[in-house]
């Protein structure tokens, strides 16, 4: 007997349903059904463009969540909330390189390098930052319900720090953090002390004896303690580092022996990258759409690819596509403890699966020609939830998913 479609849903489902109106979901949630738009039909009103045109059919405004699968209603929790926590709307103050230290509750942070709103060229470094989650959560408790603005500091980092563009860790009680250099002055691979003043250490300062064209992003691997990186030219499109001499590829860096070697090539842009809970499985984001003074291509990547790691040589294998984002690019990427992947859009942070189903966005930009799109985002433990770098603003979402804990050297 054939059954209607729409009829046969699990309990949960039905919820979820039933949550559109008005009663299941979350205060700040929309469910939407992907049968509701899988045809649109030849007079639709369909997006040229995946950087201002974003996908929002209910016109709900920002913060919210969108919720397409079941499933994000479990990493959402029972009672989430999405709210602005610091703003500046002339200076891109958040855009990448976030780190949680646990031990003083502070999140650590990298303005724009080189981009819109940036304020750092060739003659002027970008600038690290941290906001206490302490001030956060006093900030929300005492504000029922929108935007707070909590301090923003400003560190005083040492010269070897140029362009700060990604970070990892804690690593031995530092921050990790890749440059993308400025000038002559090399790209590198930085230990920081979270605490003032703030001393700092190079590691890592070229590929035998050349230098790297402008690091991105850094993570380091869940079990072995290695540091993993990827090497791109946006130092280059923004016009503050020479022209590329090497390909765009993923290094593997030991900080015990300083031997340093490629995991994997073949990208346009490599720009985020990290690792399932297990260690097993690599996520590299390739930002190829996003083309600097170029212009925007919406026909080269904008795609995560997922690798196997070899459990000897650690070099990424079997690669393949695991998503392709419909807003922007994937640029900064995150895995939760149920190795759920997060990665940074032009509308927010998407969340898929770990086989690759889009399940939810936390959505915090709108469709604008002046917006600017999330990078990255990172996990914290005290309040716990999620924050999310908008460049010119962080949010964050209080959420019931768990941030996956180093189990090597921290």
């Amino acid at each position: 007997m054939k059954m209607n479609l729409f009829i046969v849903i699990s309990a949960t489902a039905a919820a979820i349903f039933r949550g559109v109106a008005g009663t299941q979901l979350p205060s700040q949630a929309v469910f939407i059904d992907p049968r509701s738009f899988a045809v649109m039909g030849p007079n639709a009103d369909f997006r040229n463009d995946s950087f201002t045109q974003l996908f929002n059919p209910t016109s709900t405004t920002p913060p919210f969540f969108q919720v397409f699968d079941e499933r994000f209603l479990t990493i959402l929790g029972e009672s989430p909330s999405i709210r602005e926590i610091a703003s500046n709307a002339t200076f891109a103050f958040a855009h990448e390189a976030p780190i949680y230290v646990n031990e003083t509750g502070e999140v650590f942070f990298s303005s724009n390098d080189g981009g819109p709103l940036g304020f750092s060229n060739l003659f002027e470094n970008n600038v690290v930052s941290k906001i206490s989650m302490k001030d956060v959560e006093t900030a929300l408790a005492a504000n029922a319900s929108g935007p707070v603005n909590v301090p923003v500091i400003q560190l005083n980092l040492s010269d070897n720090v140029q362009m700060t563009n990604g970070g990892t860790g804690p690593y031995n009680s530092s921050l990790v953090l890749v440059t993308s250099g400025r000038g002559s002055l090399p790209p590198s691979i930085v230990l920081v002390n979270p605490l003032p003043p703030y001393n700092s250490t190079v590691l890592l300062d070229n590929f035998y004896g050349r230098q790297f064209n402008s690091l991105n992003d850094i993570k380091i691997h869940p079990t072995n303690g290695k540091f993993f990186f990827t090497d791109v030219d946006y130092g280059f499109l923004n016009h503050f580092r020479p022209a590329p001499l090497m390909p765009f590829q993923v290094y593997q860096f030991d900080p015990e022996t300083s031997v340093v070697q490629v995991v994997a090539d073949g990208f346009n842009k490599p720009n985020g990258l990290a690792f399932s809970p297990d260690g097993n499985i690599s996520y590299v984001c390739d930002t190829g759409a996003s083309g600097g003074f170029l212009g925007d291509n919406g026909t080269l990547p904008a795609t995560i690819y997922a690798f196997d790691v070899d459990p000897v040589s650690h070099a990424f294998k079997n690669r393949r596509v695991f998503a392709y984002v419909d807003a922007g690019v994937p640029d900064g990427i995150q895995v939760d403890s149920d190795g759920n992947i997060y990665s940074g859009c032009a509308d927010g942070t998407q969340v898929w699966s770990p086989e690759g189903t889009l399940l939810g966005k936390f959505v915090v930009e709108s469709s604008s020609p002046s917006n600017l799109g999330t990078a990255e985002m990172i996990f914290t433990s005290s309040p716990n939830g999620l924050v999310i770098l908008a460049e010119t603003k962080m949010y964050f979402a209080s959420i019931a998913a768990k941030g996956v804990p180093l189990t090597g050297p921290t």
